[in-house]
């Protein structure tokens, strides 16, 4: 691990990963990215772990990818899926549960819902701001958030790319715990120790269950999103417009 991504144990069966990368602002650095591998590497090797939970820092989850890394994706050097780090929550074999105290923007957004359980902010914002620089989704977005937000809502979020409160998310009948922040780690770790209570042999077998439609879904999500990439991000002053609105 790197000293942005913190482990720790909350007794035998519940891991705890904390991204705290204050420099990055929790975006896809490679400290983040790095130390989250490692974290999760950990988890893989410890058969008492029973369920994860994972959360940010002060008022941030996850901010998504770097402007250096819009820009490396707009020069068509690399594509969002060259490595698997994007669906690492999905791949985990024991529950994971995303506390998002924080903001989770782009996608920081879509690799939070890729765990098995989430608790939201009712003060955080929560955005799929991906057409703001005028490029398509990826990171199976067009997927992932019709399955776990509902189609009405995803499209509208996908769409716009304009922020929501997590309690405006809530009174437009997200299926997640919305809480104040202060409460989200707390609520997170009952619901783990609700799973830690149970079979691991069980719950490893009802994540694959659980996860079977999106993990069949998601390959030909993945080859419609970078088809899209080529011509979005190939447009006239794509990498200007990415520019100018990063971090607004």
């Amino acid at each position: 691990m790197t000293d942005v991504v913190h482990l720790r144990m909350r007794g035998p069966s519940i891991a705890v990963i904390e991204m705290a990368d204050r420099v990055g602002r929790n975006t896809f650095t490679r400290a983040l990215v790095g130390g989250l591998g490692d974290a999760l590497g950990q988890v893989a090797r410890d058969r008492a772990i029973k369920v994860v939970v994972i959360h940010g820092y002060d008022t941030i989850f996850c901010a998504g990818g770097t402007l250096e890394e819009l820009l490396t994706l707009a020069e068509h050097k690399v594509t969002f899926d060259a490595h698997d780090f994007y669906r690492a929550l999905l791949d985990c074999e024991v529950p994971v549960i995303a506390a998002m105290q924080g903001h989770a923007l782009g996608g920081g957004l879509v690799f939070g819902l890729y765990a098995d359980l989430v608790v939201m902010a009712q003060e955080s914002l929560y955005s799929a701001n991906f057409m703001k620089y005028g490029i398509t989704p990826g990171m199976g977005a067009t997927l992932l958030l019709p399955q776990k937000l509902g189609v009405p809502l995803a499209h509208e979020m996908l769409f716009s790319a304009r922020g929501y409160h997590g309690g405006v998310l809530r009174d437009r009948g997200v299926g997640f715990p919305v809480v104040p922040r202060a409460e989200v780690i707390a609520t997170a770790l009952k619901l783990a120790e609700d799973l830690a209570d149970k079979s691991d042999v069980a719950l490893r077998m009802l994540k694959q269950a659980l996860n079977h439609r999106l993990r069949l879904e998601l390959p030909d999500a993945i080859a419609r999103e970078k088809a899209m990439h080529e011509t979005s991000f190939a447009q006239p002053d794509i990498a200007a417009r990415i520019a100018d609105r990063f971090g607004r």
